[in-house]
């Protein structure tokens, strides 16, 4: 019998690693900072800002590899874990899913609808919001910046910190940005 049970620990230490992202019943993961909302991006416009956080949509889908990665590997990273809590207010989107969105524009549409209508295909793809009024434009065309498919911790970092900074209002496309926070964090020469 005490052998079993060492078995079953055993097995139950892999099966669910510490710190793994749980899981929810759509078959996306549900980090503690995920916000759950009624999917009207107005109000979570509204919201967001209200809390003084910039709203950012992530689409995800069941099995996505690179989207393990991400919640697994890269949003875990301490100052980019401190970033999404501390700046972002994160609505998640199905690339699949059957629930009712209501875009910026209050066209009303499935969560799969409203990816094909934003150009969404990959997964995950993080959609960026500006700030301010979005008045009458689809949420793609108000997103500050696109950041589709799985990226390393320095360069999802380094795009969060130029949303927060506004930087696609700047001078400084994020590219040179983030060559220069490269350079300046010591990671290249």
């Amino acid at each position: 019998m005490r052998i079993t049970g060492i078995i079953m620990a055993a097995f139950l230490a892999i099966a669910v690693p510490a710190g793994a992202v749980e899981m929810g019943d759509d078959g996306l993961h549900k980090p503690t900072w995920l916000e759950d909302t009624f999917l009207d991006l107005r109000e979570d416009l509204t919201e967001a800002e209200g809390q003084g956080k910039r709203l950012l949509i992530i689409w995800e889908q069941r099995g996505c590899i690179y989207c393990n990665k991400m919640h697994n590997e890269i949003f875990p990273d301490p100052a980019i874990d401190a970033l999404i809590r501390e700046k972002f207010y994160v609505v998640q989107m199905n690339l699949f899913g059957d629930i009712e969105v209501t875009d910026l524009d209050g066209t009303v549409m499935s969560e799969r609808d409203m990816a094909g209508r934003w150009g969404v295909i990959f997964t995950p793809t993080m959609m960026f919001m500006r700030d301010g009024e979005a008045g009458q434009v689809m949420g793609a065309e108000f997103a500050a910046a696109t950041m589709p498919g799985a990226f390393g911790t320095y360069t999802t970092r380094h795009l969060m910190e130029w949303i927060v900074q506004k930087g696609y209002d700047g001078e400084e496309p994020f590219q040179k940005y983030h060559a220069r926070m490269l350079k300046e964090e010591g990671v290249i020469e």
